[in-house]
Parts: C-alpha cells; sequence; structure tokens
C-alpha cells in the first residue's frame, strides 16, 4: 500500500494520503498488494529453485507486509521469528505525508537531505546511520545466536542496504559514490534478494568470514 500511495504521489496523485482509511493507520500495518503478494511468490520460486532452503533460523521484520512477504514465500517447515530490529527505517513526520506536503511543509529539511542522504534524519525520524546501529544489533544475535547456521531474514529496503553498509565494511563516501551513480543492479527493489556467504560458490571452499554476495 505504501509503495502505490508513495509512487502516486510522485506523479502528482495524492488523494491516498488524504484517505483517512489510509493515513490514520502506522505504516507498520500496511499491506501487500495484489503486486506484492505475486512478487512475494516469485521470490521465493527463485530460493527454492537456487538455494538450499532448509535454513536453520528464520527472522522477519514485525511490520505486517515483511510477515505477509515470509508467509507468500512458501518455504517448507519454517518458522518464523519476528523481530523489532528488522523493522524498516523511521521517517517520522514524512511517514504519512505527500511528496507535495513535503514540499510545501519542509523544503529546508529537503535541502538538508540532498546534501547527505545517509546521515539525514527526517524530523522524528531516523537516519539511514541510527539503522546501521540497529542491524549492527541484529548482526550481534546472530552471532551469538546461529553462529555457523544457515539464516535468511526478510526486511525492508533501507534496513536491506544498512546490512550491505555493515557487511560489506561499506564507508560513507562507498555508499555516497554508489548513490550517485544509480547503477539498476545497485538499487534495492521489491523482493529483491541478497545473498551472503563464506562458501565460495565456485571452489565450495568455505571460510571464516563472508566472502560473496549476489543480488537477485
Amino acid at each position: 500500500e505504501g509503495n502505490v500511495a508513495h509512487q502516486r504521489s510522485l506523479r502528482g496523485d495524492h488523494r491516498l494520503y488524504d484517505n483517512p482509511h489510509f493515513s490514520s493507520r502506522h505504516s507498520s500495518l500496511w499491506r501487500l498488494t495484489n503486486r506484492g503478494i505475486e512478487e512475494a511468490v516469485k521470490a521465493g520460486a527463485w530460493l527454492r529453485d537456487n538455494i538450499d532452503v532448509d535454513f536453520d533460523r528464520y527472522y522477519v521484520s514485525e511490520y505486517v507486509r515483511a510477515m505477509e512477504t515470509a508467509a507468500h514465500l512458501g518455504l517448507p517447515n519454517a518458522t518464523w521469528y519476528t523481530e523489532t530490529f528488522l523493522r524498516e527505517r523511521d521517517l517520522g513526520i514524512f511517514d504519512l505525508m505527500s511528496h507535495a506536503e513535503r514540499r510545501q511543509r519542509f523544503a529546508e529539511e529537503l535541502k538538508r537531505r540532498e546534501r547527505d542522504r545517509f546521515f539525514f534524519a527526517p524530523p522524528g525520524g531516523e537516519s539511514l546511520a541510527d539503522v546501521c546501529l540497529r542491524v549492527d544489533r541484529m548482526i550481534n544475535i546472530l552471532h551469538r545466536e546461529c553462529a555457523n547456521q544457515r539464516v535468511i531474514i526478510v526486511c525492508h529496503g533501507e534496513v536491506m542496504w544498512a546490512f550491505r553498509i555493515r557487511l560489506e565494511r561499506m564507508g560513507q563516501a562507498d555508499y555516497r559514490e554508489m548513490e550517485q551513480i544509480q547503477s539498476v543492479h545497485d538499487h534495492i527493489h521489491n523482493c529483491q534478494v541478497l545473498h551472503f556467504t563464506r562458501v565460495d560458490p565456485k571452489t565450495r571452499v568455505e571460510t571464516p568470514w563472508l566472502t560473496h554476495m549476489r543480488s537477485v
């Protein structure tokens, strides 16, 4: 639902933000659209065809759309654990605000965002740097509870970026450069899969640390 409202607002149609059924709910309660369900089913099919889906631990964000995505992946024998650290980035006052209203009321904040998107936090919200701190806590949980195990996580776009930044040891300058290049291969799309592994896909040699990542 949020993606539909966002895309329509970019095109100048802000009616969903004026709809009480939409605007009265916290964004954690937004549901998957039919297209979102189709994308989740396709992602699940790719996982079953390309990865051993017998994971040791299954984590999912507590947001409704993430839990729906996890369910529609269709992974056999999956027992999902919800984790609040995996929630989407908090956009604060921007969360339920159309693009037109943002430009009208917070023009200076938007200019500040353009100066540095990594450290920018909307009023009452989080920066991507803040999300990285949450992801660090999630990585600590994985290290403590899931060492030498295979884990799947269903979360959100900004959280996936934070995982990339931390697991790939990406500095802020690296992130800015990647963002400015605007390569389609480096975007995070709906139901995108990031696969991190310590096993070399060619030699099958396993190392003590993550060495390979593929993005699908």
